[in-house]
């Protein structure tokens, strides 16, 4: 049988557990709700794109004539016209063999357009050369237009300034995602980690909590004495 003042050590024990990793038990049970309830195209914002189709263009250069050495080449559609982007590194007009070092504001917004809905309507252009370990295009391509609109949902499109691609969008959904997802996997950089100390740590004290509750109920439990006696 065991003592009641190790009866009372296992309580206290397991009261302070619980305090003490209590708020991570709830933030883990939020994420997991708000995970198990959302779509995530929804969170990507795919009901905000309209469907993209490309254009089939004729009469363009050679990229041989543009660049020496040639290893990839894809075409993009900017503004209505078509451009090479070579190497990965270069930026040409696909007729007229100019090469591009950024794209204009007027461009980033020609590229949001052709793929936000038309109905959302924008409220400003900016350029973006960093970001910080928190932002929400963390990782993403610069420099790169962040083009915001008017919308409840704080809606902003990200697109690259070197080669025009659009790269993603955020929105409000999406950062309750992200911050749900940081709590989650207590990674509180790069969101994914999931072998940090942190949730190592947090995680054995859970088990432990848990232990402690269970022995704490056979120690406690009536039923449990009756059946020692």
């Amino acid at each position: 049988m065991i003592k009641r003042k190790t009866a009372l050590k296992i309580r206290k024990t397991h009261r302070y557990l619980g305090l003490f990793i209590g708020i991570q038990f709830i933030m883990w049970t939020l994420g997991g709700l708000y995970f198990s309830w959302t779509d995530l195209d929804e969170i990507h914002g795919d009901h905000f794109k309209k469907e993209y189709q490309e254009t089939a263009f004729s009469e363009l250069l050679n990229p041989i004539d543009l660049v020496p050495s040639v290893s990839s080449v894809e075409i993009k559609e900017i503004a209505g016209a078509p451009y090479y982007w070579v190497n990965s590194e270069q930026l040409f007009h696909a007729r007229s063999g100019e090469k591009i070092q950024h794209i204009s504001e007027e461009m980033a917004v020609a590229i949001a357009n052709s793929r936000i809905k038309d109905e959302l309507k924008i409220k400003k252009v900016k350029l973006i050369t960093k970001t910080g370990k928190h932002h929400e295009y963390r990782g993403g391509e610069l420099p790169a237009y962040v083009v915001s609109y008017k919308n409840p949902e704080n809606l902003k499109a990200y697109i690259s300034a070197t080669n025009g691609s659009f790269k993603t969008v955020r929105h409000r959904d999406w950062r309750w995602f992200d911050f749900l997802w940081m709590a989650h996997t207590m990674d509180y950089e790069g969101r994914d980690d999931f072998n940090n100390w942190v949730l190592r740590i947090f995680s054995v004290l859970g088990l432990v909590t848990v232990l402690s509750g269970f022995v704490l109920w056979y120690v406690s439990s009536p039923t449990i004495r009756k059946i020692n006696k």
